[in-house]
């Protein structure tokens, strides 16, 4: 007598039958769920970040701390409401200097009786549509300020930089720094980072041309005396007392400087 075979077993093995292998409870899982499980959850964690963050400005800090860096230009909005209170009227004509300088001058001319112009140092790649209206206003324009900036002394109220101080070396911040102070007329306010933060991506230092590099406030401080720029003691203390009352800590240094008295 011959034996029946065992078609069960056989439609269990089987390969040719779709979906087949999920209903074996040994079987493993595919890796593609495996990979779509971990992008969801990555975007469930950037969701409740953003949430939490308190609207866009807060999205892009908290995406830069992901990243492992700090952004100065991002932080430059961050303190735009103390910097007002401690130079009032000086802000009425602004000149930011620095890496996404559309982002900061589109904040500064949001603010009532305040003018805005900015210089990216850079290149403007991956600009957006209202980055390109600033460039062609020619209230932005892209300028390597290793060299003389194209402004008469004194046109500006106020200097701000962010990031880019960072990316020069002493032999071009005996020129830049000088020049900034220049073209202002009430100070420059200088951000840079802390030693120790993680500030240009690999792939970013073919736009910036070299490494972050990040100096102590006792280096910075040595460094303007050497090059005769003359700290605004009186601003600096307006601001850490502002920014005590909110119980604000920025993450950049924040230095404030005079202007040539020429």
């Amino acid at each position: 007598m011959s034996r029946r075979p065992n078609t069960s077993r056989r439609l269990g093995d089987s390969a040719s039958i779709p979906f087949v292998g999920s209903l074996n409870p040994k079987s493993r899982p595919s890796p593609l769920l495996s990979i779509g499980l971990v992008v969801v959850g990555a975007l469930l964690i950037i969701g409740y970040v953003y949430h939490g963050s308190g609207g866009r400005s807060g999205d892009i800090n908290a995406f830069g701390r992901l990243e492992g860096g700090v952004s100065c230009a991002v932080e430059v909005q961050r303190i735009l409401p103390t910097l007002k209170k401690v130079y009032g009227d000086s802000m009425r004509k602004v000149l930011h200097v620095g890496p996404d300088t559309c982002s900061v001058v589109s904040k500064l001319l949001k603010e009532e009786d305040t003018e805005a112009w900015g210089i990216e140092p850079y290149d403007l790649e991956d600009a957006d549509a209202n980055c390109k209206s600033l460039v062609r206003k020619g209230i932005v324009r892209v300028a390597d300020i290793k060299f003389p900036l194209p402004y008469r002394p004194k046109s500006f109220s106020l200097v701000i930089v962010s990031d880019a101080v960072d990316y020069l070396s002493p032999k071009y911040l005996n020129r830049t720094l000088p020049d900034l102070a220049r073209v202002s007329a009430d100070g420059v306010v200088i951000l840079s980072g802390y030693p120790g933060q993680q500030r240009a991506k690999v792939a970013e230092l073919a736009k910036f041309g070299r490494p972050a590099k990040l100096r102590s406030s006792s280096w910075w401080i040595r460094f303007f005396v050497q090059t005769g720029l003359e700290e605004n003691e009186s601003a600096a203390k307006k601001f850490e007392q502002a920014a005590a009352k909110k119980s604000f800590k920025p993450l950049c240094q924040v230095f404030h400087l005079k202007s040539f008295q020429l």
